[in-house]
């Protein structure tokens, strides 16, 4: 049952809606006519099923059941989009992106999470930022902090081998994960120990990062009012509103919001002093990334130079963005070849052969093709952000691939798209897309990245920056650190797989929906895990 606060905010999110009901235009009529799901609810739309952590199956009803353009429905009648039609995609991620910004409701909600970082800023802003960070995501650097990624492998085997010296155990893979993806992203992106491996101790940072994402899912009912709510008044007044407000997630999420912050502040303090000591003594700079940022962020002309309260939001809004990502889908990984013994064999072989025993540098790590194609076709079939939408900024016409049937009979050959209309990036759909990738589009098949894809996908306009896939999305707001994920998974598995074997449980393991798909066992259970049986195999083919 709703309690007073809910039904407040129900009530006040319908006056908003209802406002926008008098727009009826070409583009209300072309909407209106769309196929989709019917409405689930008067109050939330098909956003109930759609943000729900068991809406998985929603999702890929959306992208198997109605086509490349679907319509669904908001709070009150609001109408949006599901979208993976390629040319479409295209149009609204690449050529018409000053257009199509990142849906107000995401930015806003990342703008109180992170501060005024890359994942909450548009246009001018968001491009000087985004200028200063790619050099830091280039090969070369990769290529300088890969060590790194291997030091902590090796530490997260001889941590998993000791708990293995009696034999196979049951081992939630998921804690692993996160704890050598926090680890990672923390020495070769922020120059900062989590002491992630360690039993016992706590790390108040590390905690906040691995609930911010359960908890946000916690107040998604607020998502509509969140341009109101970050427009009302001064920053300060707005703390000290927020603290009044009765609804015990929202104070969770504030919690969580302001110990992030703290330690954000903190570390790019101890940077600064870091690099002031390290110019008095003539010492060598760092190889972590914001150690780097800093640095070229002092040297940077007066047209170029951030903030520094952009350079502080850089740092949750790094380590979030690369710690549940990668871990989860190493998760994925490590589940998929649990439940596939031929495969996780083949790989096995392959690590091994190309190893001898050594740790490999990037380029023949990037070499191994069974390799690049398991990981390819996890992220391809099992994407791990589905949530992801874009807004109209202005009344604009896409175009269509391929004429699309309405539901009264005509026939469409473009989308007339009125001005705040919000548009959910289809990824799932586009990476199933039968169509394209044929009609073995739902089945994970690895050996489909080692022979020529096909000519209607390579054919295709699909604007994804990874392959013809859409998991790190395309355009000027593509995923800036995907070769980093990449790298991260590839060396952590390079070392993983030739040194213990992984089987399944018999608990039924299902994945959530949320910002970051997540593995929990069944759905009573809202703890994070994923259990996999893992034996030590012979460590002839580990590095001491």
């Amino acid at each position: 049952m709703f309690n007073l606060l809910e039904w407040i905010l129900l009530c006040f999110l319908g006056w908003i809606s209802l406002r926008s009901l008098h727009r009826r235009d070409v583009a209300s009529g072309t909407l209106d006519n769309l196929p989709g799901p019917p409405i689930d609810s008067l109050w939330t739309g098909n956003m109930h099923q759609f943000f729900d952590r068991q809406g998985l199956d929603f999702h890929e009803r959306l992208a198997q059941d109605y086509g490349p353009v679907v319509k669904i429905h908001g709070p009150f009648w609001k109408r949006m989009l599901y979208l993976f039609d390629p040319r479409a995609l295209h149009h609204i991620i690449v050529k018409q992106q000053a257009i199509f910004e990142e849906g107000r409701n995401f930015i806003d909600a990342n703008l109180l999470v992170f501060g005024p970082g890359l994942l909450s800023t548009v246009g001018e802003q968001h491009r000087k930022q985004r200028k200063m960070l790619n050099p830091l995501f280039s090969v070369a650097h990769l290529r300088r902090i890969l060590p790194i990624f291997y030091t902590a492998s090796h530490t997260l085997c001889s941590a998993l081998d000791s708990r293995l010296n009696d034999g196979p155990k049951e081992i939630d893979i998921l804690d692993w994960m996160s704890r050598i993806s926090l680890e990672l992203i923390g020495q070769g992106g922020l120059g900062y120990d989590f002491n992630a491996f360690a039993q016992g101790t706590k790390n108040e940072y590390a905690d906040a990062l691995k609930q911010i994402f359960a908890a946000l899912q916690d107040v998604f009912i607020l998502r509509p009012l969140l341009p109101y709510l970050t427009a009302f008044g001064p920053r300060w007044l707005r703390r000290q509103l927020a603290k009044l407000v009765p609804y015990p997630p929202f104070q969770r999420v504030k919690a969580l919001i302001e110990i992030m912050a703290a330690h954000s502040e903190g570390i790019f303090v101890d940077k600064k002093r870091a690099l002031c000591e390290d110019d008095t003594n003539g010492g060598e700079l760092k190889r972590d990334i914001m150690t780097v940022l800093v640095h070229e962020n002092n040297m940077a002309s007066d047209e170029d130079k951030l903030p520094e309260h952009e350079v502080i939001a850089q740092v949750s809004s790094m380590t979030l963005a690369a710690t549940d990502t990668t871990a989860n889908s190493m998760c994925r990984i490590l589940q998929l070849l649990a439940q596939h013994p031929k495969v996780q064999q083949a790989l096995r072989e392959e690590m091994v052969e190309a190893r001898r025993g050594i740790d490999l540098i990037y380029d023949d790590l990037n070499q191994l093709p069974y390799l690049d194609a398991v990981l390819r076709e996890t992220l391809r079939l099992y994407p791990p952000a589905t949530l992801l939408s874009r807004e109209a900024l202005e009344d604009t016409v896409v175009p269509l691939s391929q004429p699309i049937h309405c539901v009264d009979g005509r026939l469409i050959h473009e989308l007339h798209i009125a001005k705040g209309t919000e548009i959910f990036m289809g990824v799932l759909g586009s990476n199933t897309n039968k169509e394209l990738w044929g009609e073995d589009a739902l089945e994970w098949k690895p050996e489909r990245w080692l022979v020529p894809l096909p000519d209607a996908l390579i054919d295709a306009p699909i604007p994804g920056v990874y392959n013809k896939s859409m998991a790190f999305l395309g355009g000027k707001r593509a995923c800036i650190g995907f070769k980093f994920a990449e790298m991260e998974i590839k060396a952590v598995l390079s070392v993983l797989i030739p040194a213990f074997a992984f089987d399944t449980t018999k608990k039924p393991i299902v994945w959530n929906v949320a910002t970051v798909n997540y593995p929990t066992v069944g759905w009573d259970s809202a703890k994070p895990e994923l259990p996999l049986i893992v034996t030590k195999l012979n460590k002839g083919a580990q590095v001491d």
